[in-house]
């Protein structure tokens, strides 16, 4: 295993505008994926309850999973930046419960930083997990887990008092030690504003191309995730068109009992064979 990227890589990368790319994955065979591509973050998203566990949304995801999906994209890890999701309820309650769960994907799976939605309303919550000695990446503009709030997920920062809001939040997320923050569903803009006024690297999703980085989830940049397509995802590969082919192809060879041949069958002594079959006369 490689040098492991780290904050003042990022940092550097922001300095010297050298983009960083960050690919949302959920488990070892996609991370590693990822990783031979050259990304220097992954981030473990709490999307995987969509996107891998079938819910309607991010609300049902528990610690327990982001455990293990963390865990399994570590077993992959050689040279990126690994980010975990805190899920919802999992830092809202009080800041000891917010250290503990942070400390939980540290400890336990090996993260090297959580994220966490919200600006100025969670200043408190990531300092405190910050003086643990806990890296933090923040998460304003659009926050999926409380989006009905937001009025549903739509772009924020449109007109003047929004704009503002997410600027505020920005700077607020940074004051409280945050080593990164992701800008969501933001005015492309408003998103180089901010890119320009923090001194810690942003990672956009919808947010323009003057962010410092980008971040688009593995299924979306390779078309495996068929539900529905935001329009800042922009898709690679028709993964679902390639794989549902090649399934459609062993369905069809087994059915016409043209798979398994001899050539994918085991062959063995032909007197042991005989020997049996006297057995059982």
């Amino acid at each position: 295993m490689g040098k492991v990227l780290s904050i003042p890589d990022f940092m550097r990368m922001k300095q010297e505008k050298e983009p960083i790319v960050m690919v949302t994955a959920y488990n070892h065979w996609q991370a590693r994926l990822a990783e031979k591509a050259g990304a220097d973050m992954i981030l473990v998203g709490d999307s995987v309850g969509m996107v891998e566990h079938g819910l309607k949304d991010t609300l049902g995801v528990t610690m327990e999973m982001m455990l293990m999906h963390c865990k399994a994209v570590m077993r992959a890890r050689q040279r990126a930046f690994v980010v975990g999701d805190l899920p919802f309820l999992s830092y809202e309650v009080d800041e000891r419960e917010a250290i503990r769960n942070a400390g939980l994907l540290v400890k336990e799976a090996g993260v090297d930083a959580v994220k966490l939605e919200g600006g100025k309303n969670r200043v408190s919550t990531i300092r405190a997990i910050v003086d643990a000695g806990i890296a933090v990446v923040g998460h304003i503009g659009l926050t999926p887990q409380t989006a009905t709030l937001l009025g549903g997920y739509r772009v924020q920062g449109k007109d003047e008092q929004s704009a503002r809001r997410v600027l505020e939040d920005a700077i607020a997320v940074q004051e409280a030690g945050a080593c990164a923050v992701v800008l969501e569903c933001v005015p492309a803009s408003l998103a180089e504003f901010i890119t320009q006024k923090l001194s810690i690297p942003t990672i956009g999703i919808g947010a323009g191309s003057s962010c410092d980085g980008q971040v688009l989830v593995f299924h979306d940049i390779l078309g495996l995730f068929e539900t529905f397509k935001p329009k800042f995802v922009k898709s690679y590969a028709n993964g679902a068109e390639y794989l549902g082919s090649g399934l459609e192809g062993y369905v069809r060879e087994v059915k016409n009992k043209a798979f398994p041949t001899q050539e994918h069958s085991f062959a063995m002594d032909e007197k042991v064979m005989e020997a049996l079959k006297k057995e059982s006369i």
